[in-house]
């Protein structure tokens, strides 16, 4: 097999890693997370949580990413820590829901903020009973083909492409801030919202999204509240270690993958931090509450730009989330090519074509997040394996632990922050929250669970084959 040419530099990784990061959820979760705890300073105080932990975990893949430079990252450090079952099993469940699902879930994303400025997108073309087919169902997948088919012609289109809507969304991303913050000083609403910071309420609402009361929340029901509304700012800072997947193209991998894991999770931890004081010196508790669909992010640009904000950030989001599956389906593919090289997966997509991608992989990706964005089931899917996904990050850095037990002498170029204090840290706080999962969200789990173990059989059958 060729080897992949090494193409991409340390400002390349890094924006990966903070354009994977960076999507919709921004916009849209913090007004999710208020409806569940009703404190703005619980709420900051999970933002920031999120980011400290997202930087350890990122700080402790490292050392693994600097011990295995090679395509298929995450993948290939289970496989080396534990064998082959678990690997694919997370292998399997990137494929059938993280990976394509976030993909899906971020195309469908981009055609619902085109169609602010295209209403006939929402038309439905196709009424299935039990799935409707709009429009801009056909604008999400055509996003999904565009992104896939531009990197199946070489990994500089990606790159190009990375750079400048990841660059761009940073940019547009700081203005929103400081403009935020600067309107906010000018106002009284940052005053009012923490004139009783720490009062933590459950909205409740009808079936039809009305409120009808709040539940106030305290000891063991506000550690429930905050367990389980932290997923959504995970959620949003997931997709971090997609640079692992791509390794194989990276220059000097085993410093610029560190580097740029660091750097990345960085960024965008205080870009979220920032976003949600500057929506808070905004907005009052009340309208981030009601925001509309719960777009916090466009209610928030209304303030500072008048009735042509929401266009503003409709743009915006347009510009972040298809930067954002840009970074998504260029390392995507990398993962399958790593499984099928391994005999995991259809051996075809182990193939590169005559532009050194693996265009099998990339086109297998699409038609199941295609499919994904038809089916309608992605969000559910989403939830379904945001445990699974913690779960296996949980699994990955237990496995330094491991690999420093089995393989003592091997070269380690850089070796985990702060080891072993900060990968513990990392490891409780994570089994915390998935513990308080398990207790008030068991349905979710246990199918995220269900999920995973359902890659068993086809990992029997791969291994059979081969």
């Amino acid at each position: 097999m060729e080897s992949p040419k090494k193409s991409l530099g340390l400002l390349d990784a890094t924006l990966l890693v903070a354009g994977s990061m960076i999507g919709s959820g921004i916009f849209i979760v913090s007004s999710l997370m208020l409806n569940d705890i009703g404190s703005p300073a619980w709420m900051l105080l999970l933002w920031i949580i999120t980011g400290i932990i997202t930087i350890l975990a990122a700080l402790s893949y490292g050392e693994l990413a600097g011990m295995m430079p090679n395509a298929g990252g995450q993948y290939v450090y289970i496989q080396r820590a534990y064998g082959r079952l678990l690997s694919f099993l997370y292998g399997w469940t990137v494929f059938t829901v993280i990976q394509s699902g976030v993909i899906a879930a971020v195309a469908v994303a981009f055609a619902t903020y085109t169609a602010v400025f295209i209403p006939e997108l929402n038309y439905v073309l196709l009424d299935l009973s039990f799935v409707e087919i709009t429009y801009a169902n056909l604008v999400a997948i055509g996003s999904i083909l565009l992104l896939t088919y531009s990197n199946t012609l070489g990994l500089q289109n990606g790159k190009i492409i990375q750079f400048l809507f990841t660059s761009a969304k940073l940019f547009a991303l700081f203005a929103l801030i400081l403009l935020g913050i600067y309107f906010g000083f000018h106002s009284s609403v940052f005053e009012h919202n923490f004139s009783n910071p720490w009062n933590a309420f459950q909205t409740l609402r009808d079936d039809s999204g009305n409120i009808t009361g709040t539940n106030s929340l305290a000891g063991w029901a506000l550690i429930g509240a905050l367990g389980t509304t932290i997923i959504n700012a995970l959620f949003s800072a997931d997709a971090w270690n997609n640079v692992t997947f791509i390794a194989g193209e990276i220059r000097n991998p085993q410093k610029n993958i560190p580097r740029s894991l660091f750097f990345g999770t960085l960024i965008v931890t205080v870009i979220y931090v920032l976003a949600n004081l500057a929506y808070l010196m905004l907005l009052p508790n009340e309208s981030i509450i009601n925001a509309p669909s719960n777009r916090v992010g466009a209610a928030a640009a209304e303030v500072i730009f008048g009735p042509t904000g929401g266009l503003i950030m409709a743009g915006l989001i347009m510009i972040s989330t298809f930067g954002c599956n840009n970074g998504l389906i260029l390392a995507g593919s990398r993962l399958y090519q790593a499984m099928a090289n391994d005999g995991l997966f259809l051996k075809e997509a182990g193939q590169v074509n005559r532009h050194g991608t693996p265009s099998v992989a990339l086109w297998v990706q699409c038609l199941w997040a295609s499919l994904l964005c038809l089916s309608g089931t992605y969000g559910d899917l989403l939830t379904y394996s945001t445990f699974a996904s913690l779960l296996f990050y949980i699994i990955t850095i237990y496995g330094i632990f491991r690999l420093r037990k089995k393989e003592p002498d091997t070269h380690r170029p850089y070796r985990a922050f702060g080891y072993p204090i900060l990968p513990v840290l990392y490891l409780l706080v994570a089994i915390i929250i998935c513990g308080i999962l398990l207790i008030y969200r068991p349905e979710n789990t246990l199918l995220g669970i269900g999920i995973v173990l359902l890659g068993i059989p086809f990992y029997l059958f791969f291994n059979k084959q081969q």
